[in-house]
């Protein structure tokens, strides 16, 4: 449990939160003093013999405990409580709208599905990696405190839609791309992107590959285009944009660039950045039929 996450709001709700679980046999609880300490925490879990955890909070827990869960060798499986700004891979898992009590009998029914993850500077990623324009986005989201759950991306990415002034990208494993000034690179292994943004919509969890989108730089009145389009998940096949399914992709930028890995800020080792997907190597527990 992470009482931190989005911004605070899941705290009150935790006790009744513990109380849902335990109704259904589900006793051990972990919560988080400081931040990134989900996974230290779910190493220790897994070490004593846990083999489902289940995550309550947003992308940036979810994708800590991931590493931890991978990184054991266990065979062990994720679940997740929506508390997040973004939930993005709530919405991946079908579980956006679900309540704790829905979650927790999903996990006593105890089906679970292999998923794709990615893989960037040695951490593993479970919705995307993004460079530019997306880090940028996330860099000003940590200055809005007026506002939550998605309003938050919407409103950090408008202000710098006028300002951010894009970044030069080499590109290496993908045909016809090359070099270029771009606004913005995704790299997805899930469909959504900041809560509200369809960033890869034709994206897979199943299918082995990363969901690459190169947004070219444009005018201002392109970049509004883009940004309408995103939402909606209709910005694919615009002059600006073009998308690939790669297995592995290589990024080099003029400088070491600033990263967004599910939902969290990170600086990348060096100017040169290799991601690849790593198939079917998690263990997730979703809402039937949402795996896709």
């Amino acid at each position: 449990m992470n009482p931190a996450a989005g911004r605070g709001r899941i705290r009150a709700a935790l006790p009744a939160l513990r109380a849902a679980f335990s109704a259904r046999g589900i006793d051990t609880t972990y919560e988080t003093s400081v931040p990134g300490e989900e996974e230290e925490l779910a190493t220790r879990a897994i070490r004593v013999g846990n083999r489902t955890i289940i995550a309550v909070g947003g992308d940036g827990t979810c994708g800590q405990i991931a590493n931890a869960i991978l990184r054991s060798g266990v065979s062990c499986r994720l679940a997740v409580v929506p508390a997040g700004t973004g939930n993005d891979f709530a919405k991946t898992l079908g579980v956006a709208g679900y309540t704790p009590w829905q979650v927790a009998d999903l996990v006593v029914r105890g089906q679970s599905t292999k998923m794709d993850v990615g893989l960037v500077d040695g951490r593993y990623f479970l919705n995307s990696c993004g460079f530019g324009f997306d880090a940028s986005v996330l860099e000003a989201s940590t200055r809005v405190r007026f506002l939550k759950g998605n309003a938050v991306y919407i409103y950090s990415a408008l202000t710098q839609l006028f300002t951010y002034p894009g970044t030069e990208v080499s590109v290496r494993g993908v045909p016809g791309v090359k070099h270029g000034q771009m606004l913005m690179v995704t790299v997805s292994i899930g469909r959504f992107l900041g809560g509200a943004f369809k960033i890869a919509p034709h994206a897979s969890v199943l299918d082995g590959k990363l969901d690459v989108c190169f947004f070219n730089d444009s005018n201002v009145v392109d970049r509004v285009k883009l940004f309408v389009g995103a939402i909606r998940g209709t910005h694919i096949g615009m002059p600006s944009v073009l998308s690939a399914k790669v297995d592995k992709i290589a990024l080099t930028f003029p400088s070491s660039p600033s990263m967004e890995v599910d939902g969290e800020l990170r600086a990348a080792r060096s100017k040169t950045v290799e991601l690849q997907c790593v198939p079917g190597a998690l263990s997730v527990i979703a809402a039937p039929g949402a795996i896709v």
